[in-house]
């Protein structure tokens, strides 16, 4: 997968895990993209250790892990921000 597609499923990953998050995040494009890629990070490798499935491959357990690992990371920056993100 190129680099542009990987920022570009970033940013979707990144969005879709502000919109199911309770609360307002105010964070630009380039914060959600980065959101979401180190999201999928992290959800890839959970996946990858539960299934049979690697890292790079693209399918629907990646995607959600990829959701909930920015959901995580999400959480965390709410907790350790600002403290507005999640209260």
């Amino acid at each position: 997968m190129s680099i542009l597609l990987f920022l570009i499923f970033g940013l979707v990953v990144g969005f879709l895990a502000r919109a199911i998050m309770p609360g307002r995040q105010s964070m630009g494009f380039i914060a959600t993209s980065l959101l979401g890629v180190a999201g999928s990070f992290i959800g890839g490798f959970l996946v990858a250790l539960v299934t049979s499935h690697r890292v790079t491959e693209l399918n629907t357990a990646g995607l959600i892990g990829s959701v909930v690992g920015a959901l995580i990371l999400l959480a965390i920056a709410g907790r350790v921000g600002r403290g507005n993100a999640i209260v």
